[in-house]
């Protein structure tokens, strides 16, 4: 076993955990690329434009402190000039440790989340900025763990399907974000058991007892039911997708536990087993050498 947070993850689902917590960077989408902007028309244009190369190029170098400088100059001299919002919003996240508890280190998660904000203040359709604030509240919802901020990160994803339903990635983020929830809340009603029934302990490979199952079910279903949608939509867009599969594997295994009969227990743990074989066999056929 081994432990992330205040959470106990059995070494089974380990692979498909780092999936989730990868650097949050690669979900801001097109950040570091530079749109395409109004033609200068002004000196304090041409001085924004200035301020955000020079901003572009610290950052890229490591020089978030100055980097943040020249794109704060460069949102102030020009207000609308969206990319140097985004490169802003895009310094302090590069900054953010997840799960780092100091003041600092949360400062530099809420600045860039509002920076992304007010770029969607502007611009409400922005995929860079949704993604981003998805992203940071996702991270800062782990330690300590804040179901409410899940779900507000969840909200995120949302609109991005909303704005591109055809791309895989915002509904594989939602099935992430419901099988946190609904593995939590499991681990949860199993320590509460074990705890009140010390003569009749149940391990984590058991089904929930009774009550345990009814609370489940009726503070759960819905979730397990949305997370597994989710993520079979994001397989049906990208039949390759092997963390998809990783933790749709997962989300039935979570449904296994809202069932009455063994024999539909069964039934979903085979599927969610057939899942695991399909995800060794994709990544079995990635490390195949590519014929010359």
């Amino acid at each position: 076993m081994f432990k992330l947070g205040s959470s106990v993850f059995s070494v089974a689902i380990r692979p498909a955990l780092l999936i989730a917590c990868l650097p949050f960077l690669t979900g801001l989408r097109a950040v570091i690329l530079l749109a395409q902007e109004t033609p200068l028309q002004t000196e304090e244009q041409r001085q924004a434009r200035d301020a955000l190369n020079k901003g572009v190029q610290d950052f890229k170098n490591g020089q978030y402190d100055s980097a943040i400088a020249a794109f704060q100059r460069a949102k102030e001299l020009n207000p609308r000039l969206i990319n140097a919002r985004l490169y802003l919003a895009t310094a302090y996240a590069a900054q953010y440790i997840p799960g780092a508890p100091s003041e600092q280190n949360r400062n530099l998660g809420e600045h860039a989340i509002d920076e992304f904000k007010d770029v969607l203040a502007i611009d409400p359709q922005n995929i860079s900025a949704i993604d981003g604030v998805g992203a940071l509240i996702f991270q800062m919802a782990g330690t300590p763990y804040d179901a409410e901020k899940f779900q507000e990160s969840k909200s995120y994803h949302q609109k991005h399907i909303g704005l591109q339903p055809n791309d895989p990635e915002p509904y594989y983020w939602v099935g992430v974000i419901d099988w946190t929830l609904s593995f939590r809340a499991n681990n949860e009603l199993r320590a509460r058991h074990n705890q009140e029934h010390t003569a009749h302990q149940i391990m984590d490979t058991e089904p929930l007892p009774p009550d345990a199952r009814e609370d489940y079910v009726r503070e759960y279903d819905g979730v397990i039911d949305e997370g597994i949608d989710s993520l079979k939509h994001a397989i049906e867009l990208k039949p390759d997708y092997d963390d998809a599969m990783a933790y749709l594997n997962l989300m039935y295994r979570r449904k296994a536990d809202t069932v009455t009969y063994q024999n539909e227990r069964d039934e979903l743990l085979k599927v969610a087993d057939d899942l695991m074989d399909k995800v060794k066999e994709i990544k079995q056929k990635r490390s195949e050498p590519r014929p010359q």
